[in-house]
């Protein structure tokens, strides 16, 4: 685990389409959190005009204290890119703070992304849920597996605790999809430096 400071509150913006699961993956992501000894924690939506591949935004607080602000988070620590295509179309690093982290689902090299102020996370993410058998209507899930990748880049939060949230929001034989593609991702995480938290 991640050297922390005991009264910060860590924050985490998500960047996704309407029906990639970013939602899902957020609220996994904080009982993951709960389950690894944070008192504080919260995920939350954020809704626009909403429509099945829209960009939408999720986010998470998580704290080792009870947390009482439960607005929108404006400036993370954290940037997740469950779709790359974004980095096109959202400043995805817009009020990201000095020292953040920006991971990504991508085939390419942290140095090809072009974010260059902050530390950069890549993962292939789609071809881990496809290895894992995520694939629901023609679409690759991801959500779960970029869990593995905030693990690996972050350290603020055990894969064990991932994988027991996971379980206990998928049927059985779901969650072990779920969690071969997590740990498929995490092992494959790459990093352009070490995140500092």
């Amino acid at each position: 685990m991640a050297n922390q400071d005991a009264n910060k509150v860590y924050e985490i913006r998500w960047h996704g389409r309407g029906g990639q699961g970013a939602v899902t993956g957020a609220m996994i992501l904080a009982e993951a959190a709960y389950r690894d000894g944070y008192e504080g924690v919260t995920a939350a939506p954020f809704f626009g005009a909403e429509r099945r591949g829209a960009p939408i935004i999720a986010t998470n607080r998580i704290s080792r204290k009870e947390i009482k602000t439960f607005s929108l988070v404006e400036t993370p620590d954290i940037v997740v890119v469950l779709d790359e295509t974004l980095l096109r179309v959202v400043d995805v690093t817009n009020g990201l703070k000095p020292g953040g982290i920006v991971i990504v689902n991508t085939k390419k090299m942290p140095d090809e992304i072009g974010i260059n102020d902050y530390v950069v996370a890549v993962t292939d993410a789609s071809r881990h849920a496809e290895q894992a058998g995520l694939v629901v209507s023609g679409a690759t899930i991801v959500n779960t597996c970029i869990l593995g990748a905030i693990a690996r880049a972050t350290g603020l939060i055990s894969l064990e605790s991932i994988e027991k949230a996971i379980r206990n929001h998928f049927s059985p034989g779901a969650a072990e999809k779920n969690i071969e593609g997590t740990r498929l991702t995490y092992e494959a995480t790459k990093t352009s430096g070490v995140w500092k938290p």
